[in-house]
């Protein structure tokens, strides 16, 4: 179970009298000084890259009341570019066997001394709120983050920007319209605030088309032989079986699953459980906290509409590690948002979890710069203390920022949630049996009693729902997606929904900083992340010098292009749920990386009670066995994960509207447009390509879960 974390409340009269709690706080912390200027608030500086690019296309209602409150917003704190290189050698040297610091992980308290802001700049920062109006309400363990509370005549005054409603799509939304400004001498040591609006992240998760499973999980319907995937399907295709026999089900290890809601029903995981055969793997247990309580600014967020993501979360996760205890941590929205409150107070917890996932996403330029240094910052912490953190890669195809679209619009883009050097991104596959014309030799037509009909592993694709998809367009007969008369320019593909940006998500870091030209669009002064030194020695990394994800994959469909996908159950009737009674023959199917991720933080449970120790970030692992044994990894070579689009932004044969007709109406929202990496020729964003270990589409590829773990640390 995850331990309230150590949170240090701090008034005005203690920072001045350096009492109590502040120099408990405050003696622990080692960093150099970083601010050495009184505070000058006619001397500013701008944060770039923090304004929504909702602001320039939503409708303005408006200022919000001066009095309109903003409780627990986070100020994310920086290091000197000496110190930030420290901290990435620390990393780097944890999972380096010949270095004296291989796998000696820190906690929080260890993290915040060593790697945390000195004791006199938060000081001074946590003076200049307070000088502001700002109550300070506590400053992490690790150093870096400060809880303040206020409202938005505080924060205009204080950062120089306006709170404004704005309506989004028929949404009202608060944000701020400006990028915010600091006096120049807090700069070397603020990041800037983690969000001054309530754009939430997105969960990666989707229901499946049919969102029911039908009267077997062998039948036919869709696009043709419909499989739906239950825990027995997944243990045979991956290889989990042999570790379940030995014992090796992921016992003794604990999962938090990151949310902002709670379950609906927590006897759902339990029917999962008791229909598919898991039930029989006793030690295996859910709960559901709230890390750190109201105390330390977590509350319970009650059941919103992201419970189904909760449900699939801790459903597939237990799936993948049926005799590991499941823990649900969420905390309901402040000022900042819940995933990422029950994210901080999880990871600054001690003793540090072992495992984390995370189903949740934002595009880099959307995200925000300051928000992406505080998901790069926290997930470096995780690292360092020995958490594995595990991120859905984002369900858009190579179209990040464009998730649950129609057509892509903001050209390439990732998930500024997975694309840190510091946490596994896991992409999405599909199964290539109807593809190939090989269903029966990998489904059985009855099922087990626990309705696995899997045969063995299934040779597998990007999973992509688009038209843009070079597999799905051959296999209605065209050989070209884009243009007037290409696959994307028919009727049938709109008839049969592949205008859509569906598919495992990949591509480079593009924005991790900076600030994009164009609301939303990789561009300006805008950075990725640096290529991490474990990501190298696979013939198809790029020589980009960023950061590429995903790192592997696994299956992740919805069924909208070839009928394949998961069931979970899951009975909230506001939600589409439905009452999972007895066999599960009209349960909810689903896809989405929401899917992969938490599968394979599962199968981190398995490696981590194998070697009987935590890993912190796997990744270099990975990435070493893919280069010396490959057959732990099942290689993808072929389709791609490319979307639909219109525009300009990296959209290759966009010819605009075309008209057609359906049912005696007229439609016009077909475009013709693909992503692509180039603008002058068609060179899709991205291909699996033969021949190569690593794609943009898969990553390394997806995992035998038995060769993976008996191969660990060899």
């Amino acid at each position: 179970m995850v331990r309230p974390r150590r949170v240090y409340a701090i008034s005005l009269s203690a920072l001045m009298l350096l009492t109590c709690g502040v120099v408990m706080l405050l003696s622990q912390t080692t960093g150099r000084e970083l601010i050495h200027a009184q505070v000058n608030e006619t001397r500013l500086v701008t944060l770039p890259g923090n304004t929504r690019p909702e602001v320039a296309t939503g409708t303005d209602l408006g200022a919000v009341p001066d009095d309109f409150a903003l409780n627990h917003m986070m100020l994310q704190l920086k290091r000197s570019p000496e110190q930030e290189k420290e901290v990435e050698q620390f990393n780097s040297d944890l999972q380096n066997r010949e270095s004296p610091n291989f796998h000696r992980f820190l906690t929080p308290t260890e993290f915040g001394k060593r790697f945390g802001a000195a004791e006199a700049d938060i000081r001074a920062i946590s003076l200049w709120l307070q000088s502001h109006g700002f109550k300070v309400n506590a400053v992490y363990p690790n150093g870096m983050v400060i809880d303040f509370s206020g409202n938005a005549g505080q924060v205009l005054n204080a950062f120089h920007t306006s709170i404004h409603r704005l309506n989004v799509n028929g949404v009202n939304h608060i944000a701020n319209m400006t990028d915010p400004q600091i006096p120049e001498a807090l700069a070397p040591v603020v990041a800037g605030v983690v969000s001054l609006h309530d754009f939430p992240p997105q969960k990666m998760s989707r229901l499946a088309k049919p969102n029911r499973a039908g009267a077997q999980y062998t039948y036919s319907g869709g696009t043709g032989a419909t499989q739906a995937m239950v825990p027995a399907d997944l243990a045979t295709i991956y290889d989990f079986n042999p570790l379940f026999s030995k014992g090796i089900t992921g016992k003794g290890q604990t999962i938090v699953a990151i949310e902002d809601t709670n379950l609906y029903s927590s006897s759902d995981w339990t029917t999962f459980r008791t229909v598919f055969g898991l039930a029989q793997y006793t030690t295996g247990t859910l709960t559901t906290v709230q890390p750190g309580g109201a105390a330390q600014n977590c509350t319970s967020p009650g059941v919103n509409s992201d419970d189904i993501e909760a449900e699939l979360d801790v459903e597939w996760a237990s799936a993948a590690a049926p005799g590991a205890a499941i823990e649900m941590a969420s905390c309901a929205d402040t000022a900042t948002f819940g995933v990422f409150v029950a994210a901080q107070n999880v990871i600054n917890s001690t003793p540090a979890p072992a495992i984390v996932s995370i189903s949740y996403g934002e595009c880099e330029t959307m995200n925000g710069a300051a928000s992406n240094a505080a998901l790069n910052s926290l997930f470096q912490q995780a690292a360092t203390q020995g958490t594995s953190v595990f991120v859905s890669a984002g369900d858009a195809g190579a179209a990040g920022c464009d998730q649950n679209a129609t057509a892509a619009t903001h050209g390439i883009g990732v998930s500024a949630f997975a694309s840190t050097p510091y946490n596994v991104a896991v992409g999405g596959t599909d199964f290539s049996d109807v593809y190939s014309g090989t269903v029966s030799k990998y489904w059985s037509n009855s099922n087990t009693s626990a309705y696995g009909s899997a045969l063995s592993y299934i040779p597998e694709i990007p999973w992509n729902d688009s038209c843009a998809g070079s597999l799905l367009s051959s296999s209605y007969g065209y050989s070209t997606t884009y243009g007037a008369s290409g696959f994307c320019a028919t009727t049938i593909a709109q008839q049969n929904f592949f205008l859509n940006t569906g598919g495992g998500s990949g591509g480079p870091s593009g924005c991790a900083t900076g600030n994009p030209a164009t609301y939303g669009i990789v561009g300006g002064t805008c950075q990725g992340y640096a290529k991490p030194s474990w990501q190298t020695g696979l013939a198809g990394i790029p020589n980009d010098g960023v950061r590429d994800i995903p790192d592997v994959s696994m299956f992740a469909s919805d069924g909208t292009a070839w009928g394949r996908y998961s069931v979970i159950c899951f009975s909230d009737p506001n939600n589409s749920g439905v009452p999972c009674r007895g066999a599960p023959d009209n349960w909810i199917g689903i896809g989405g990386t929401s899917l992969a991720a938490p599968v394979m933080a599962g199968v981190q449970a398995l490696i981590n009670q194998s070697v009987g120790s935590t890993q912190g970030n796997p990744n270099s692992e990975y990435y070493h066995l893919a280069s010396k044994v490959p057959s732990v990894f099942h290689s993808i070579t072929t389709g791609d994960n490319d979307v639909n689009c219109e525009g300009t932004a990296n959209c290759f044969g966009y010819v605009g509207t075309i008209m057609y007709g359906r049912g005696g109406r007229l439609f016009g929202t077909t475009f013709g447009g693909v992503l692509s990496s180039s603008t002058g020729s068609y060179q899709p964003a991205y291909s699996a390509t033969s021949g190569t270990a690593w794609n943009f589409a898969t990553g390394i590829g997806s995992v035998d879960v038995n060769n993976l773990v008996t191969n660990w640390g060899k």
